[in-house]
């Protein structure tokens, strides 16, 4: 934990400042920092240097810059100030500031130099600082990747404890009294007789004096916050209701806005009539936008049912028609002018596979939609030389630059408020609603226009999770995995999300592999090739990316491969896993099931699965039951490790909606087109696990690394392969093909 204990002048550069009873502090990476974001319209009496805390008119505002989509990322963010601020998660309020450079993601750009150069030598070292550098001058502020925490434990921390410092030092300089002698405690410096000075009350003076730097980060031991359950900070306002997500916004003078779209996606509109709609009752305009129309009406209602009625020409979908041309396409990419990597060749895979007793095996994996609770919208308003946005998303810088493109403004002019999320899974990486919201209100100008989706609008124009296919060549000797060569299919996601966002992608698609080449197994001969296939129906990152796939197609080839040798499951991975937190993992995960390798009886059957990805080893151990209804998913154990769990109820929570999520797809969801138009385009047609179908859930958290990793989407993965394990030890059969109803019936 050394590497986190202090920051160095010259790594980070801290300042604080404070004018007219206010003060601002934060943490900026590298000698030159961005201009601070919270300046620009900074209220009377307040003051802001840096970007992170922000005092005035008696109130603590810590800004948390990464996107909140119900996975608890503004308590996170906001606990980690807080731990060296001293002040209390009662005392303060959050806000997730405007876009600005300043708030670039550095975890990120770890995780894609992991990627590219796995570990933790010079070349990995180098790759990170590189993207990173890249990342800064981008100014790419994203949520995802799993990223929250990583990129903010130490800056935020950092941030605060300079800030309480250098109200100490305010203190000491008012009261003659050595800073050393002075302590902090909820939202107050404390002076030796005990008297409390509010943060407030010391923010002119602190304003004056040379920021406090060098500052020592408190040892785990003096923790308050980090490792202690918590009460997240939006609970209360989520439990009663009233809480307000981006769909509840409401602006002055707005008008409510739908769209009707092509079927089939990414088609043209060539005409429409909309006399029906436009006289219909509250209707204010229809209008053109990019794909289809857009109705604005008085209020939601009334859009989407006038919407109905607009007949429209519409043009065919870019993507084959069929999904049997899908499946086709990904099965022609399996050849050499294909290939996008092979980032793993281990030993001599062509030699071993020259044998007899060669173990072949297709797997598939279908589009799958992002499928949140809450349907997009967004609130765009277009003035002369400015616009203003009200919206969940993940990317407010890209939302900025695409509003202002649209509208013909300049970049700054654009205002974002970014809003608390209702669920996302990766869908709010995506900002069409913003564009055709900003499309209609070029149109109305000086009107606020809240265009929102129908849910069947929604799922069926979603730009889903890759469609994927995998194929198997191994072998076995002397009872122990010999030969793993592992192909992957798949279009690439990055080139499609990014390719929306007028972003060029050089070089291979790392998720293409990501989740199999990287896999802590020491199989004497393995080869991990990724094929990129062309483009199909539009894709995008969803809750795991590439790792949802190919956790699943991994996994499952080695269990065919280890049901060849005789070996057990556990054991077997065990021998193979080369990787010491990995192994402590499913060391963890075996000791929580009370795995012995024998068969539980009376019908019931496990399965395990280890996916290391976003840095993470996750491996979960599966328990179902045969019954006259169908297959029973009856315990799940999950071990991770993370290297640090800041919040333990919050850890606990993520990692049971990931394993929910993961099985739920696993079992029923799919996306599938006819002509081009989505099959599915609502929960009727798209049902993940029902609450009787879900299983008792046991978790733990390691924290035997010295990074601290996020825990978002590592759960994901292994769901799926643990549970096809555990349907073949139950049934015999083997499931190759997601959604698994397809072969099996579920109680």
């Amino acid at each position: 934990m050394g590497r986190i204990g202090r920051i160095a002048r010259r790594s980070f550069l801290i300042g604080s400042v404070a004018v007219a009873g206010g003060v601002a502090f934060g943490t900026w990476r590298y000698r030159t920092p961005y201009a601070n974001p919270l300046h620009e319209g900074l209220p009377t009496g307040a003051a802001a240097l840096t970007p992170y805390v922000l005092i005035e008119s008696g109130n603590i505002t810590l800004i948390t810059p990464r996107a909140d989509k119900g996975q608890g990322a503004y308590s996170a963010q906001a606990a980690l100030i807080a731990e060296e601020l001293d002040v209390t998660l009662e005392q303060i309020r959050v806000d997730p500031g405007p876009p600005s450079r300043a708030y670039w993601n550095t975890a990120l750009s770890e995780m894609v130099a992991d990627f590219t150069a796995p570990g933790d030598g010079l070349i990995n070292s180098a790759a990170h600082g590189t993207l990173d550098a890249m990342m800064k001058f981008a100014g790419m502020q994203i949520t995802g990747g799993s990223t929250t925490v990583a990129d903010s434990f130490t800056k935020l921390r950092a941030a605060g404890a300079s800030a309480r410092e250098t109200l100490k030092a305010a203190a000491a300089e008012r009261h003659g009294v050595p800073r050393d002698r002075l302590s902090t405690g909820e939202g107050a410096v404390v002076l030796p007789d005990g008297t409390r000075i509010p943060y407030t009350d010391l923010a002119a003076q602190a304003a004056r004096i040379e920021p406090v730097q060098d500052v020592p980060l408190r040892a785990p031991s003096e923790w308050r916050l980090i490792g202690k359950p918590m009460q997240r900070i939006d609970i209360i306002a989520k439990s009663t209701g009233t809480l307000t997500y981006g769909i509840d916004r409401e602006v002055p003078g707005m008008a409510h806005a739908t769209v009707l779209l092509n079927p089939a996606q990414g088609g043209a509109r060539h005409g429409f009539d909309a006399s029906e709609a436009r006289a219909m009752r509250g209707v204010k305009a229809v209008l053109p936008v990019t794909g289809g129309v857009a109705v604005v009406a008085d209020n939601t209602w009334r859009a989407i049912q006038a919407a109905r009625r607009v007949q429209a020409e519409w043009g065919e979908a870019a993507f084959p028609p069929t999904m049997e041309a899908h499946w086709q396409t990904l099965s022609d990419a399996f050849t050499e002018d294909r290939i996008d990597s092979r980032k793993r060749d281990d030993g001599n895979v062509a030699d071993r596979l020259q044998n007899n007793g060669i173990i072949e095996a297709e797997y598939r994996a279908p589009y799958l939609a992002h499928a949140p609770l809450e349907p997009i919208s967004a609130i765009v308003q277009v003035n002369d030389g400015g616009a203003e946005v009200w919206t969940g998303t993940q990317i407010p810088r890209f939302v900025q630059g695409n509003v202002a493109d649209i509208a013909g403004i300049p970049f700054e002019a654009v205002t974002v408020h970014a809003e608390y999320i209702g669920g996302s899974f990766g869908h709010r990486l995506e900002d069409e609603i913003v564009r055709r919201a900003t499309e209609v209100a070029v149109q109305l100008p000086g009107t606020p226009i809240k265009l929102t989706y129908s849910r069947e609008e929604d799922m069926s124009h979603e730009f889903t999770r890759q469609i994927a296919m995998a194929r198997l060549r191994g072998s076995v000797r002397d009872g122990q995995v010999d030969t793993l060569d592992l192909g992957i299919a798949m279009p690439s996601v990055i080139a499609s999300q990014m390719g929306r966002q007028d972003q060029p992608v050089p070089g291979p698609d790392s998720e293409i592999v990501a989740g199999a080449w990287d896999q802590p197994f020491a199989v004497p001969n393995q080869r991990v090739t990724g094929y990129r296939a062309p483009e199909l129906a539009p894709i995008s990152s969803w809750r795991s990316v590439g790792a949802s796939t190919n956790g699943f197609f991994y996994n499952a080839a080695l269990d065919e491969l280890i049901h060849a040798a005789g070996a057990d499951p556990m054991e077997e991975r065990l021998r193979l896993c080369d990787d010491p937190l990995a192994r402590k993992v499913l060391e963890a995960v075996a000791e929580m099931s009370a795995w012995d390798g024998t068969a539980p009886g009376d019908g019931r059957g496990r399965g395990v699965a280890l996916t290391y990805s976003f840095g993470v080893p996750c491996a979960e151990v599966i328990e179902v039951t045969g019954t006259g209804r169908g297959i029973s998913i009856d315990k799940v154990w999950v071990a991770a490790e993370v290297g640090l769990v800041v919040d333990p109820i919050n850890f606990r929570n993520l990692v049971q909606g990931g394993v929910i999520f993961g099985l739920g797809h696993a079992m029923n969801c799919e996306i599938t087109y006819t002509d081009g138009v989505a099959d599915q385009n609502n929960f009727h047609a798209y049902e993940g696990m029902r609450l009787r179908q879900c299983p008792e859930i046991s978790v733990r958290g390691l924290e035997n690394g010295d990074k601290i990793r996020g825990i978002g989407e590592p759960p994901v993965p292994p769901a799926a392969p643990a549970l096809a394990a555990a349907i073949f030890a139950v049934t015999g059969t083997r499931l190759r093909e997601m959604p698994f109803s397809r072969q099996v019936a579920f109680a």
